[in-house]
């Protein structure tokens, strides 16, 4: 942008509530689209976000601040990374280079930072039954306020937005949903219910017509010509047919497909549903990532996205020779199935974030992307389990939380061999609180018949691999985003079933973590060596099952115990090793670092860190005060 341009006053400045988008005209509106689309682009080259589900939902954005009453009226985003636009236009414009940020504003809708955030909103699936209650209760009170959930990025094809569904036909309240269709979630989205939004024809009948049709034109003058376009128009064509159907049969009056990109015809149809005394989908088509033309080509990969060149789309860090967590898990399972036609992989819609394209194109009969639906996910990897397959379902930690039920029910009573890997455990950073996965360990641990592993490294991490297809019970594997670390100058010592790893011996204290938070208990553990304090440094590996003999045979003389874990410290390893000493009869002092009691805020993992002690430099600081 040259200094004229930059100088330049813009629609943009004179918008300082929602009620003044309803003074332009739509020529305006068009200029206001392009600025907010420069201002995400902008702002996310540099923080890092949800880049291509906001650049496709601007002028829809628009549409509904211009044609609702936010005093009154409500709005439930679904999923909220598609509110930048509605951020922007919502009195955070100011704070919006702090987007995603430590201490700054969240990626997702957050009631705690806007009045205008109704609901919040990390998680997907969730806008139908939040925006039915709201509207139940309005009704209640006598209020007459409309309400409308806005669902997308294939948040319709989790089983939660479909119980909404059903609610609120049964209930006709005028609840207003937009279903943008985007054809995208994180990755391709996938299922029937994708498919029959915009699948093509095939009914029997159909079919019949189409092939007698080819038959009849392929030995005509420009006959081929013809053919391509019959099949061009096909899915147009379909898409004003059929679609309807499904959501007419369940009292849902259906309006669309609409061009989501025209700002007056989506007021329209958001005036014609609100008339309705029942609830209304509006079939809203955008195109994820429009307006920068790298997030268009690629709106997978610029659906989430870290800093990047607005100019080239080169995204910072993506020639890191440090191998992720993830590609670790992905290249050593695909390993596994090389070796074992058992093994088979599934996913809910993350198989690039969980590491499992390369498994995908090796395997494509083994690979199962389930879609947006974790409960499913689990109950079918139950299912491949009782007959024989060997299932290894990839998830981040948060996104299990959905199918805690699940992993129970139909998994662990059973003791069925599925195993867990579980991504993005601990602090993910500039997601915030719906995506910390700090809650694994405690609600996994209340489970019987499940053995919890916990790598530190990469080596371990293909040890426990190897184990959970070893064994005939539930297994789950907890590793974080990011760079896998590695400890050269550790020896690898062979993974045990329930043995932890006793690294250094000691008579003063110990220091015990789990995991990939091991890099800090190291830390801490040399810092302490320079005071001429002996200590015993522990990788315990196992939550579940431990070999507590092998623990309490090394901690029995020790005057100050230390457990370092990146999970809430309620039911966590802190709490499992006072219980072991209770148990031995051993009154000891164990001192424990993790999440007290509380939601963790986003910002960068050195950061959050650093503000909940989880530091060797802060952890230091409180045990020289102990000892």
């Amino acid at each position: 942008m040259d200094e004229k341009s930059a100088n330049k006053k813009l629609i943009l400045d004179n918008i300082s509530s929602p009620s003044d988008i309803k003074k332009l005209n739509y020529d305006d509106l068009t200029v206001l689209s392009a600025e907010l689309r420069d201002e995400i682009i902008n702002t996310v080259s540099k923080t890092g976000g949800h880049l291509a589900p906001s650049l496709g939902v601007v002028e829809l954005t628009l549409a509904l601040l211009r044609s609702l009453d936010l005093s009154k009226d409500k709005i439930v985003w679904d999923v909220g990374h598609q509110s930048y636009a509605y951020k922007l236009l919502t009195g955070r414009r100011e704070r919006f280079s702090t987007l995603r940020q430590y201490k700054g504003i969240s990626g997702f809708c957050s009631p705690t930072e806007s009045e205008y955030d109704t609901a919040i909103s990390g998680h997907t699936s969730t806008s139908v039954s939040v925006g039915l209650g709201i509207k139940v209760s309005n009704e209640i009170e006598g209020k007459d306020a409309k309400t409308v959930a806005v669902i997308g990025d294939g948040a319709l094809g989790g089983g939660l937005a479909f119980e909404g569904l059903n609610n609120a036909g049964s209930l006709k309240k005028n609840l207003v949903i937009i279903l943008n269709d985007n054809e995208m979630s994180i990755d391709k989205n996938v299922g029937a219910f994708s498919t029959y939004l915009s699948k093509s024809l095939s009914g029997e009948f159909v079919t019949k017509f189409k092939q007698d049709l080819r038959n009849m034109l392929e030995d005509a003058p420009l006959g081929d010509r013809f053919i391509k376009f019959i099949k061009k128009i096909e899915s147009s064509l379909v898409s004003f047919f059929i679609p309807g159907t499904v959501f007419e049969n369940l009292g849902i009056k259906y309006i669309g497909p609409i061009n989501g990109h025209k700002i007056s015809d989506i007021e329209k149809a958001l005036s014609n549903a609100c008339l309705q005394r029942k609830p209304v989908i509006i079939h809203v088509i955008t195109q994820k990532g429009r307006g920068y033309l790298p997030a268009e080509k690629k709106p997978d990969i610029y659906h989430g996205v870290s800093s990047f060149n607005v100019e080239t789309g080169e995204i910072s860090g993506s020639s890191n020779s440090v191998e992720s967590w993830s590609d670790c898990f992905g290249r050593n399972l695909s390993k596994l199935a090389e070796e074992d036609s058992r093994v088979v992989a599934i996913t809910a819609a993350m198989k690039d974030g969980t590491g499992l394209r390369g498994f995908s194109e090796l395997f494509p009969n083994r690979f199962f992307d389930v879609g947006i639906a974790e409960q499913h996910a689990v109950a079918f990897s139950a299912g491949l389990a009782t007959f024989g397959m060997r299932p290894f379902f990839a998830v981040y930690s948060t996104f299990l939380q959905r199918a805690y039920d699940q992993i129970i029910h139909d998994v662990a009573i059973s003791k069925l061999p599925v195993t867990f890997c579980i991504d993005r455990s601990g602090l993910v950073g500039a997601d915030g609180p719906t995506h910390h996965g700090v809650f694994d360990l405690t609600f996994l641990r209340a489970i019987p018949n499940i053995i919890v592993m916990l790598p530190k490294d990469s080596y371990e991490l293909e040890q426990m691999l190897s184990l959970s297809l070893s064994l005939n019970s539930p297994v789950a594997i907890r590793y974080p985003r990011g760079g896998v670390n590695n400890y050269p100058e550790l020896k690898d010592i062979k993974v045990e079933l329930g043995i932890p790893e006793v690294i250094f011996k000691g008579k003063d204290i110990a220091i015990i973590s789990n995991g990939y938070i091991f890099n800090e208990a190291y830390k801490l553990y040399n810092k302490l060596l320079d005071k001429n304090i002996s200590i015993s440094l522990i990788n315990v590996r196992f939550l579940k099952p431990l070999d507590t003999k092998v623990l309490v045979k090394e901690l029995k003389d020790k005057s100050l115990i230390i457990t370092i874990e990146e999970n809430v410290i309620s039911g966590g390893l802190g709490e499992m090793v006072q219980s072991v000493l209770q148990e031995a009869k051993l009154s000891i002092v164990v001192k424990k670092f993790g999440f007290d009691d509380c939601f963790v805020e986003q910002g960068d993992v050195p950061s959050l860190r650093d503000d909940y002690n989880l530091t060797a430099d802060k952890m230091f600081k409180k045990i020289s005060k102990l000892i």
